[in-house]
């Protein structure tokens, strides 16, 4: 048989926190607020970005490319968010393996980009709509572009 050894409760001294959900004291609390209110990305509003129409135009035009096979994701890294990242990533190799499967080969795709359908539902955002079509069938892809760090970034990017 074992025996349990109990631990008394201890009462805080004058000057110390009663409940442990005191905000945390010391060097690591300063460095964590720091990093987040300097080194995370930082809203930026409509009125000091650029016109969002070419880069949605573009950023649209890429993504049916990399859909495609025939051009790189790293070429709009710059421009997405990194979840729009890891997404794209995932649909671009669920292409590849697609064209693999069929033994069809990466090829530039012939296609036109409608006008955009762009909406604004609140400060540095901007969401918009394009449609683009082929000869085989139409798609609409869907950006949500958000102001961060001075520049439009986007932060979800649907293709249907």
């Amino acid at each position: 048989m074992t025996a349990v050894q109990t631990i008394p409760h201890i009462a805080p001294t004058q000057g110390e926190p009663a409940s442990p959900a005191a905000p945390p004291r010391g060097r690591g609390a300063k460095a964590r607020i720091a990093h987040e209110e300097f080194f995370d990305y930082q809203p930026t509003s409509t009125a000091d970005l650029p016109d969002p129409r070419p880069l949605i135009e573009n950023l649209t035009r890429c993504v049916i490319e990399i859909l495609a096979g025939a051009r790189e994701l790293e070429q709009i890294a710059r421009w997405v968010t990194d979840d729009v990242y890891r997404t794209m990533l995932s649909r671009a190799a669920i292409s590849a393996r697609a064209r693999a499967a069929r033994g069809a080969p990466a090829v530039r795709p012939t296609f036109s980009v409608g006008e955009p359908r762009i909406t604004g539902p609140r400060d540095g955002v901007v969401e918009a709509v394009v449609i683009v079509t082929s000869r085989a069938r139409a798609r609409a892809v869907a950006i949500r572009l958000e102001g961060l760090d001075r520049r439009w970034r986007a932060s979800a990017i649907a293709v249907l």
